[in-house]
């Protein structure tokens, strides 16, 4: 059986475009719910202006009292999402373990996501992985809008490599592809991560939205094609703040039930899933979460 990692993202993409905002506390309860679960790399915290994202306020409070440990003595690996130097400076004296670097295909996204043009940010963002390089964190680059632009429309593969060639010139640890508005299908996940992969053998994760409802079955051929990690999130919560109608992450116990019966190993147990995503569909005033598994059951039952 193939083996392939699960990011629980949603302490973070998550919540960030939630009406509720949760306070540090409530997320840290979060976090330590999920890797009570098995969850064991989770996107814990963002590091951006609470004016723009005020869900993700109080990220160094976050830190301070997320468990490192899990209960089987198992390290936990947090991730903090950065946009800037200014946030990357915040990240490590917060103390996370990596840290995740965003690059937009297109210029009007970029712009409006991270308030400069592309080849702005992709030169930012080598300085920052050489700077969290020399103080010992793993970093990812995401290629975010990988898929389709909300602004521009479609993507082709050349933009994509036209930001991706540059990023490997800086020696990222894991390279990400993010479908930021659930535009994909399994053909361009396969088409991308085939090109990709013709430019460097470096750990591949992919990022998936269910806006269109593809997004379990990019998953899947993501898995098939290589990638080494997904990302998803608790209950199937999030999406992004800076895109219109860029709602429906994947929710972490739907994807885990489809790899296993597609025959992937991811480590952990659907049913212990279900219970930190319940909670959070709690918190967040809802009466159920946009995941499935957790009103169906598993099968067999």
């Amino acid at each position: 059986m193939d083996t392939i990692e699960i990011v629980e993202v949603g302490p973070r993409d998550g919540l960030q475009n939630e009406d509720v905002v949760l306070d540090p506390p409530t997320r840290v309860d979060f976090v330590g719910r999920l890797v009570a679960a098995g969850i064991r790399r989770l996107e814990t915290v963002s590091f951006v202006h609470p004016g723009r994202v005020p869900q993700m306020a109080g990220a160094e409070e976050v830190m301070a009292g997320v468990v490192r440990r899990a209960d089987d003595g198992s390290p936990v690996s947090h991730i903090g999402l950065v946009l800037n130097e200014r946030g990357l400076e915040r990240a490590i004296a917060a103390e996370v373990d990596e840290v995740n670097l965003v690059v937009i295909t297109t210029e009007e996204f970029s712009r409006r996501n991270q308030g400069a043009g592309v080849a702005d940010v992709v030169a930012a963002t080598r300085r920052m992985m050489a700077r969290a390089h020399d103080v010992g964190l793993r970093t990812t680059v995401t290629v975010s809008a990988a898929f389709g632009c909300p602004f521009a429309g479609e993507v082709s593969t050349d933009d994509v490599l036209a930001v991706v060639d540059p990023v490997l010139e800086g020696d990222p640890d894991e390279l990400a592809l993010a479908d930021t508005i659930g535009v994909g299908v399994p053909a361009d996940v396969r088409r991308l991560v085939d090109a990709v992969r013709s430019r460097t053998d470096i750990a591949l994760r992919a990022h998936f939205h269910n806006t269109r409802n593809t997004g379990y079955a990019n998953a899947i051929a993501a898995a098939e094609s290589g990638v080494a990690a997904l990302d998803a999130s608790s209950g199937g919560f999030g999406g992004c703040p800076f895109a219109p109608a860029a709602t429906g992450n994947i929710a972490t116990e739907d994807l885990v039930y489809g790899l296993a019966r597609s025959g992937f190993d991811t480590g952990l147990d659907v049913d212990a899933l279900t219970v930190p995503a319940a909670w959070i569909t709690a918190r967040l005033g809802e009466e159920q979460p946009p995941a499935l598994l957790g009103r169906a059951g598993t099968f067999p039952g």
